[in-house]
């Protein structure tokens, strides 16, 4: 047993000394490799000698890892090296910048890219499906109570005209009803009667017919029973729609109620396109957009429609909202229930706002956004007056230029997005680290709103390497928060 315990302290005695060597060895390869880069180019470096008198009350912090600051001696909580002191240095302003020589910026390989001034633009994918139009969803009902004697229509799928018959339907109400009709009718045509008496008839024979209708019958069904002058028991019931019956409830020799569902019918000359927009997609999404989308069932067809519809609501299991389109669909190839892809072009202006260009000076309906007019008109769907389009949904129709800058030349930091800034051009090159404030990405790029201008040079490749030299020089970097910039530490003390 002593023996197995000697063998294994000796074991670990050798794994720390190995550790020990291979952190050594690269300290020193860093230590070497940052001297090359940055010796001599960091401003607001003033050593003397390497004895720094370190007065009470001086912060420590640790070579690998400057964002640890303690207020006495000890070791790193990250690495466990001793700490070394801050030297204490007066601000002078320039604790963000570091000057870099043009060979250790050809050796880190950084590249700069100027900010420029252009019309934002990017694509983005939502998925979804096609569904029925619900304004042309009819549902036909029983008008009375009654026996279903005879179905037209006996299965779904099944594709109607308007004025079809669907079933015939027995009711001893209608029948009842029927007769009082035919009373009615022959009193109102009784000769010989009194002005009293005539207006009598009349306006008993209107409250009849006016009965009769309420139970579904048509004008030219009435016609024919005061024609014939025979009560029909049995009453055919037509569609009145032309379309595709979606749901069938009725049964030959069932009984239904007033009001009882017997037929749904849906009209699939326009259809809705239904997409499922994230959270994250809202700012890009506004009404009028236009969108591209194709269906497995089509291949290589593409379809284009214009968005009529964003729910106020946020789906809260989904985390979603509904987007609509509403399609022209008079050769029915599209089908509901098929899945969609679709494809949105945007196009944002300065403030990253979604911009449609091509809606300015359009008109189009409150209560039904898809109907979008050139002039000044009335609704073709409920009459009513169209307003001006800008007034729905908040649609930008000014396209302005935006600040992009590419997207490799961000770091962001939490709350805070920083670049690294070429401020100076000579024997070397000064950057700046800069926070700035960003809009959305657009593709590769993103919008600056406020904290750049046209021309500055931002760091495109390389802007890691450059925050790593000033998390070694001390200074503030991306690592440093919102705190007060961090002095250069002097030299390595060993305990």
């Amino acid at each position: 047993m002593d023996l197995s315990k000697n063998i294994y302290f000796e074991k670990m005695r050798k794994f720390r000394l190995n550790s020990g060597l291979m952190m050594g060895l690269v300290l020193i390869v860093g230590i070497t490799l940052g001297g090359f880069l940055f010796s001599g180019d960091s401003t607001g470096e003033n050593f003397t000698d390497g004895h720094v008198d370190h007065e009470k009350g001086s912060t420590w912090t640790c070579s690998m890892h400057p964002q640890v600051k303690l207020d006495e001696a000890g070791q790193c909580p990250i690495c466990f090296m001793d700490l070394i002191p801050l030297a204490v240095e007066q601000d002078t302003g320039v604790f963000e910048e570091i000057s870099l020589s043009a060979a250790a910026i050809k050796l880190a390989q950084i590249s700069t890219t100027p900010v420029r001034h252009g019309m934002a633009h990017s694509d983005f994918h939502l998925s979804g499906k096609i569904d029925y139009d619900e304004t042309r969803v009819k549902n036909i009902a029983a008008w009375f109570p009654g026996r279903l004697e005879h179905l037209y229509v006996d299965y779904t799928g099944i594709r109607v005209n308007k004025g079809d018959h669907l079933l015939e339907i027995y009711s001893p109400e209608l029948y009842s009803t029927q007769s009082e009709l035919l009373q009615a009718y022959s009193r109102k045509n009784r000769t010989g009667q009194s002005p009293a008496t005539q207006k009598t008839s009349l306006a008993t024979y209107a409250a009849v017919v006016e009965k009769t209708k309420l139970l579904g019958l048509s004008k030219a069904q009435i016609k024919s029973i005061t024609s014939t002058g025979k009560a029909q028991s049995v009453l055919q019931i037509n569609s009145p729609i032309t379309g595709i019956v979606i749901q069938k409830n009725a049964i030959e020799g069932k009984y239904v109620k007033t009001g009882e569902q017997i037929y749904s019918i849906a009209d699939l000359s326009k259809v809705w396109l239904i997409l499922e927009a994230y959270e994250k997609d809202l700012p890009w999404l506004t009404y009028g957009q236009e969108l591209s989308f194709s269906v497995a069932g089509l291949p290589g067809q593409e379809f284009s429609a214009h968005i009529s519809y964003i729910d106020p609501l946020v789906n809260p299991e989904k985390r979603s909202v509904t987007v609509r389109a509403v399609l022209d669909n008079k050769q029915r190839l599209l089908k509901p229930g098929m899945l969609a892809e679709a494809s949105i072009s945007v196009m944002l202006n300065g403030n990253g706002q979604v911009v449609t260009p091509d809606l300015s000076g359009k008109w189009a309906c409150p209560m039904h956004p898809e109907v979008v007019e050139n002039h000044r008109g009335d609704c073709s769907i409920c009459g009513m007056d169209l307003v001006p389009l800008q007034e729905i949904g908040g649609v930008q129709t000014l396209a302005t230029h935006a600040l992009l800058i590419p997207a490799s030349s961000v770091l962001k930091t939490g709350s805070r997005a920083l670049v690294y800034v070429q401020t100076s051009e000579s024997e070397s090159i000064q950057f700046a680290m800069r926070e700035i404030v960003l809009g959305p990405r657009v593709g590769h790029e993103y919008i600056v709103l406020s904290g750049l201008a046209v021309g500055e040079l931002v760091v495109s490749n390389g802007n890691f390497k450059i925050d790593s030299a000033m998390q070694i020089a001390g200074k503030k970097s991306m690592m440093s928060g919102d705190e007060a910039p961090v002095a250069a530490p002097v030299g390595h003390q060993h305990g």
